[in-house]
């Protein structure tokens, strides 16, 4: 099993680039050789819906997708991370229909979050509701009848093949050290799926509250030290969450960058980019796209309610023929009252309208930002917004979600933009200077950037322009003692 290692990491599911995990392999050997040195594969497990997120068990691979030999297999060439869900499983689970069936007698009763019992007498109030941070407009809890007929209302904060762990029961802290054991002798890293909506008090918004998620990540840990299994904690909201993580020592996810991006890539400016760049945590992983949307509500307080709402009217402009498709109230969140924007259904190449400078200068800005660079494998292809999916009445994500056949992966990789990218990603995963130290050019209130990494006798700069979409990236060449432009 590999270790984790400063290289770009590939996020896929395990039948996106092939049909199963021994396909990946195949595809990741022949098609993309030196351009990952990981891969994020998105749940691979039994799962009831939510495209892999509601699991079943994470005793081993779903049999369509492979065997946990075929796991180590890739673990053997890349450094893998595996989803745990710390916040919810699936109703299908071993656990839930034991406890429908036997009721109280169950031993996983205390697992999951029983409504009632969770509020003082008399709560919740309407007040209780209104600061509940939530992802759908109705109260978050589903109603089940146990085999005894008792009717039961359980915390459910996302879809219905859903239901929340109590992470403070015995049966949880148990369900955590068995799934959380098994997965870390496989894979180096383990993404904490959901991460902040697994602390719950009565009176609290029931995101990221303090103390109590530093409990729950103590729990989750805990099966994590023998191993010495490394967690990323997902966390799809202000970066100042990102930056409380970063400070205790843990990976974090740059999911501020897109957006800070797109702003500076439509209107030319860069300032806001550079602050961020001086700030952001250095033991991250960056992204620009995932398999969710394009996060909003990340940077808050980096851009102004004006420019986030620039950017988000231009996506808005992009994918407005996907909009009579698009189901509500996926991509907003609910608190006091108020409903935002969370995130953005688009492809990253669609949102810069598929413009090839754009988008490469965009991937080269996420290269030499501080951390590593995670690469969604629709991105790896600069796919554009797949509305048929939307068509045949999938949900809202899938926009972003396409299946390439092998015909489609062999046209995307003669796009001379994907070409070039790539020719970076690899020396961006070889050159010693990205493991050094980073200097952020001043900034100039223009449309530059210049980005210097340093280790030693090595050196490279990136001078970009965010006005003409240009970009020059020279290096400090050993062999011939001079720098040079990568060309």
């Amino acid at each position: 099993m590999k270790k984790i290692e400063n290289k770009c990491m590939l996020i896929t599911y395990a039948d996106t680039l092939g049909k199963n995990l021994k396909e990946l392999n195949q595809v990741m050997a022949q098609k993309f050789p030196g351009l990952f040195g990981g891969i994020h594969i998105l749940p691979f497990f039994p799962s009831s819906g939510d495209r892999g997120f509601a699991v079943i068990h994470y005793d081993a691979p779903d049999p369509a997708f492979g065997t946990w030999d075929d796991i180590d297999a890739l673990a053997d060439q890349y450094y893998l991370m595996a989803d745990f869900m710390v916040n919810h499983v699936s109703i299908r689970c071993e656990e839930f229909k034991d406890y429908m069936k036997n009721g109280d007698a169950s031993p996983f009763k205390d697992m999951f979050i029983h409504w009632d019992q969770f509020w003082p007498d008399g709560r919740p109030s309407q007040e209780d509701l209104d600061i509940l941070y939530r992802r759908k407009a109705k109260p978050p809890y589903i109603e089940f009848t146990r085999a005894d007929k008792k009717k039961v209302r359980l915390w459910n904060t996302f879809f219905e093949e859903q239901i929340d762990i109590n992470p403070f029961s015995q049966a949880g802290k148990d369900y955590f050290a068995r799934n959380l054991g098994l997965l870390s002798a496989h894979v180096p890293l383990i993404r904490f799926d959901a991460f902040a909506y697994a602390s719950k008090r009565p009176g609290t918004n029931c995101f990221f509250v303090e103390p109590e998620i530093w409990q729950v990540l103590d729990t989750s840990m805990e099966p994590l030290k023998k191993t010495g299994t490394q967690m990323l904690p997902e966390i799809h909201e202000n970066y100042k969450y990102q930056m409380k993580m970063a400070e205790k020592g843990y990976w974090v996810y740059d999911f501020a960058l897109p957006m800070l991006l797109l702003h500076g890539l439509k209107t030319g400016r860069t300032d806001r980019l550079i602050h961020w760049l001086n700030i952001c945590p250095r033991k991250q992983f960056t992204t620009l796209d995932t398999h969710d949307g394009i996060g909003v509500v990340d940077v808050v307080g980096l851009l102004t309610d004006d420019e986030i709402s620039f950017v988000r009217e231009d996506i808005d402009d992009i994918t407005k023929d996907a909009k009579p498709y698009m189901k509500f109230p996926s991509m907003i969140k609910k608190s006091n009252k108020k409903a935002q924007y969370y995130q953005l259904g688009c492809t990253y190449y669609s949102a810069l309208r598929c413009e090839d400078d754009a988008y490469l200068l965009a991937r080269i800005v996420q290269f030499y930002t501080p951390g590593i660079p995670q690469i969604y494998y629709v991105g790896l292809l600069a796919g554009e917004n797949d509305i048929d999916a939307l068509k045949r009445g999938e949900e809202p994500r899938s926009i972003n979600r396409h299946t390439f056949t092998p015909d489609e992966i062999d046209a995307a990789l003669k796009k001379n933009v994907l070409q070039k990218m790539f020719k970076i990603m690899r020396f961006r995963n070889t050159y010693p200077a990205f493991d050094g130290e980073i200097t952020i050019g001043e900034s100039k209130k223009d449309s530059t950037l210049v980005i210097t990494w340093t280790k030693e006798i090595y050196t490279t700069t990136l001078h970009a322009d965010f006005n003409t979409k240009e970009y020059s990236i020279t290096y400090f060449d050993t062999k011939k003692g001079q720098e040079i432009l990568l060309n």
